[in-house]
């Protein structure tokens, strides 16, 4: 049981990092993921009851995401379409894109094939079935937080982060910024649909509305990582990622287990996730202020201070 949330948190992780890139780095909000999940899960899926091998599943149901990312950002560029609105054109389409992959089915069942949940107890054999899907995920997960990390420190992976701050500033370095919404909306909804991919894996089958209010959940696992500790470091913003998308399924969990006894269901649990971010933004922000006041105080007493000793 207490294995399941953090397998379920950890495949969370990955679509939360993808939504980490487009919401806080790049600072674009983009709706694609509630396609691309499906989109991932849906190639990698067919890859697998069509005898391919698991990682050359992954790896297309991550090349599928970036293609959805590209034509997103395709659409935001050429167009000249909001990012919001580019995102909803693109989920909407993906819609129909997945029932066709999935062929014309509104699910395909994984549970006559061997799926990446299979491999990990057959290769971690000296570990409980449970324990080795843990330890597989958590492997999985860290080499994919790993190449993030190095990514963002990387040169491309700053100036995506600069074009977040400030376009102006990609703009004086002689940067194209269309150039970089390409990448990192390609990288976004790669990461979401490996995650999709994942995704299906566990829970044995791929869904078309697998991403039903996906930008939700992801955004309500990066705020509650974000009350975990602050940091401007790459590193510790994606564990914060990671920390938070297990805290998120744990609550979830809870919400299930025990939410009888204060009479919620589990028809409440949007509800109460958008409500979650509601209150984060709120707390977010007022901080925001009280660090903002506490700095113009501090930097009023050091003016007052250099007057009187002058």
């Amino acid at each position: 049981m207490l294995e399941g949330i953090f397998v379920e948190g950890l495949i969370f992780s990955v679509m939360a990092l993808g939504i980490l890139v487009s919401y806080r780095i790049l600072d674009l909000a983009d709706l694609t993921c509630d396609g691309s999940i499906a989109t991932g899960a849906a190639v990698a899926a067919i890859c697998i009851t069509n005898g391919w091998s698991i990682p050359m599943a992954m790896l297309l149901s991550f090349l599928a995401g970036i293609l959805c990312g590209l034509c997103t950002a395709a659409i935001h560029n050429h167009l000249h379409i909001p990012g919001l609105l580019a995102g909803i054109l693109t989920m909407t389409m993906l819609y129909s894109i997945n029932l066709r992959i999935l062929g014309n089915k509104a699910n395909v069942p994984l549970v006559r094939v061997d799926t990446l949940y299979d491999w990990f107890p057959q290769t971690l054999g000296f570990l409980s079935s449970s324990v080795a899907s843990l330890v597989g995920t958590l492997l999985l997960v860290l080499v994919v937080k790993l190449v993030f990390d190095l990514f963002f420190r990387c040169d491309m992976g700053v100036a995506i982060g600069a074009l977040g701050g400030n376009e102006q500033v990609v703009l004086s370095l002689g940067m194209n910024p269309s150039t970089l919404k390409y990448i990192a909306l390609g990288l976004s909804n790669g990461l979401i649909a490996l995650s999709g991919a994942m995704l299906a894996q566990y829970q044995g089958f791929a869904d078309a509305n697998l991403g039903q209010g996906m930008v939700v959940q992801g955004l309500a696992a990066i705020m509650l990582g974000e009350f975990l500790f602050n940091s401007n470091r790459i590193s510790l913003i994606t564990l914060r990622v990671v920390l938070g998308s297990i805290i998120y399924k744990g609550l979830m969990f809870l919400g299930r287990r025990y939410g009888y006894l204060v009479g919620i269901t589990p028809n409440d649990f949007k509800l109460l996730t958008g409500l979650l971010v509601i209150i984060s933004l709120i707390v977010a922000s007022t901080r925001i202020r009280a660090a903002e006041e506490s700095a113009r105080r501090k930097a009023v007493e050091r003016v007052m201070g250099g007057d009187r000793n002058a």
